[in-house]
């Protein structure tokens, strides 16, 4: 009876034990599945060129020498992937936040104002800076939030659509305004609080340290300066709040893109931010900042030589990794860092603005090594991250997941890069490309009278944020980016340069031709070719809003 009794409880002992850790047990597995769920930053870089990167040959003097003191840059490149095929789908600012954030072609952005322009544009997509994300539209942040992320937005904006930045009642800040002024410091923080509220809106739960735009276009002269050190202290503290729990973070410079005059970037004074002025400067940066800066460029011997601004660029990424070391995370981070376009010819879909940089890294590296061939546009950034979070999503996207290509795994690739920006399109595939430039009927049509006005409209509007004038000759042909004799800012270096920019349709054979010098579109040789390359554009085309004819 004795032994029957002891039995009896132990049996009893061992069903409450196993019911009662049952849920432990699950929990513990839960916890230890989530923690594996690796974190994400997403670094993008303003306007970089090739030079800037010492793993490429522009980035090396005669002698091998590296032109630049970019050691955590260096870091990627001898610890992560290179993406030697990597392309960008619209090069200038908006649009490739826009490709980048949502994984989709910005033919789809559905916000007023580039629905309105479409339409006077005859139903034909334009863009420009005006395919923005609408509040509540899906984002990385809203895709990393139904995995369970904290999510976290830092530095330039320049994409999520927020009304607020026009100012109080529709105007903007005077550019001679002073950011002491108790009216337009509360001016300032009120349209930054709205800022951040948009942003959340859009899948955020963390967004500080923000500049709704470039430096030179915030609207007040007296801020128009560069602050990595701000931006770089938003990071850190947003891995500081959510280092417990998988975590995203989309972090944007603001450089090399202007202003780089040394006072108004790495000689600023760091308490002067979009938000007004601070009563104490960020310290996440090596300290004294300007000194430090200074003595490091003397030491590699760089003194005179404009490195300034990627040192102190380079000092904001190797932040972060710091941080994601001290805490102890850093061995399940993914880091990726991507310049936003090429620089050469931005604001056309040549290759000198269609071409850019990008690494993705994580402790031990990839199985593909350090570099990757395989075709890689902007758009495929948010589903290759997401499938590494292990919820792959290629159908809800332009983009494709190129994560097997880094795991050294069959890779069905892209077989063709589509471009589009401005008023021109553009494929390639193959090694050919196919470049096509359209305006609206309307506008061709355009008196000189009308062409002298639309001159008048578009430099004064430069000028209202501190820019000059592009042209004075209302009968200079349209540029591709904007519609506007002489062209627009962001694509002048092409206009004035590119042998074959006001030309409708062009052909180039990229493996012989990668300077797109011969235009080989009247060339009977290449009429299957051509054939063939306005079929594929054209796939392209149909499969998004508007209409471009070929």
């Amino acid at each position: 009876m004795k032994h029957f009794f002891l039995k009896s409880v132990y049996i009893i002992f061992a069903i409450l034990l196993l019911s009662n850790c049952k849920p432990d047990n699950q929990k513990t597995s839960e916890t230890k599945n989530e923690s594996k769920k690796p974190n994400v930053i997403f670094f993008i870089a303003d306007d970089m060129y090739p030079w800037m990167f010492n793993n490429t040959p522009q980035g090396k003097d005669e002698d091998g020498k590296p032109l630049n003191l970019t050691p955590t840059l260096d870091k990627l490149a001898k610890e992560g992937v290179w993406l030697e095929n990597m392309k960008v789908v619209s090069p200038v600012c908006t649009p490739s936040r826009y490709n980048t954030l949502t994984g989709n072609y910005a033919s789809r952005a559905t916000n007023e104002a580039f629905k309105g322009f479409t339409e006077k544009n005859d139903g034909q997509t334009v863009i420009q800076w005006n395919a923005y994300i609408v509040p509540g539209e899906k984002t990385m942040g809203t895709y990393f939030q139904d995995l369970g992320y904290k999510t976290g937005f830092v530095g330039k904006n320049h994409i999520i659509e927020s009304l607020s930045q026009v100012g109080d009642g529709g105007e903007k800040p005077a550019l001679d305004a002073d950011p002491f002024d108790p009216k337009v410091k509360e001016g300032l923080e009120y349209r930054y609080r709205e800022l951040q509220k948009d942003i959340k809106k859009s899948g955020f739960d963390y967004a500080d340290k923000l500049y709704h735009n470039n430096p030179n276009w915030l609207g007040i002269r007296a801020l128009a300066y560069q602050n990595m050190d701000w931006i770089a202290e938003g990071g850190v503290e947003f891995i500081d709040k959510y280092k417990g729990k998988p975590f995203m973070l989309y972090i944007a410079s603001t450089l090399p893109h202007a202003p780089l005059k040394p006072e108004l970037s790495w000689q600023a004074d760091r308490r002067i931010t979009p938000n007004g002025i601070l009563e104490k400067a960020p310290t996440v940066l090596p300290q004294p900042p300007v000194e430090s800066i200074k003595n490091r460029i003397k030491e590699a011997g760089l003194e005179n030589k404009n490195k300034e601004n990627i040192l102190w660029l380079d000092d904001a990424v190797g932040a972060l990794f710091k941080k994601l070391e001290d805490e102890g995370v850093i061995d399940n981070t993914i880091v990726v860092f991507f310049n936003d376009h090429g620089q050469d010819f931005k604001g056309t879909l040549y290759e000198g603005g269609v071409n850019s940089q990008a690494f993705i890294w994580k402790k031990g590296g990839f199985k593909v090594g350090n570099s990757l061939k395989a075709a890689v546009s902007n758009v495929d950034f948010l589903p290759t991250l997401l499938d590494f979070a292990g919820n792959p999503k290629d159908d809800d996207f332009d983009g494709k997941s190129f994560k097997p290509a880094l795991e050294g795994k069959e890779y069905k690739g892209r077989t063709s890069f589509y471009h589009e920006l401005g008023y021109a399109r553009a494929v390639v595939k193959d090694g050919f490309k196919y470049y096509a430039v359209r305006y609206p009927k309307w506008a061709t049509n355009f008196t000189l009278e009308q062409r002298k006005d639309t001159l008048v409209k578009y430099t004064k509007f430069r000028e209202s944020f501190g820019e000059h004038a592009i042209s004075d000759d209302p009968k200079a042909p349209y540029g591709q980016l904007e519609m506007v004799p002489g062209g627009g800012g962001a694509e002048h270096n092409a206009y004035m340069n590119h042998p074959h920019f006001t030309e409708p349709d062009q052909l180039y054979d990229l493996k012989n031709d990668p300077q797109e010098k011969n235009n080989l579109i009247n060339d009977p040789k290449y009429a299957d070719k051509l054939k063939e390359l306005k079929a594929e554009l054209n796939s392209y085309i149909n499969s998004l809003p508007g209409k471009f004819e070929l």
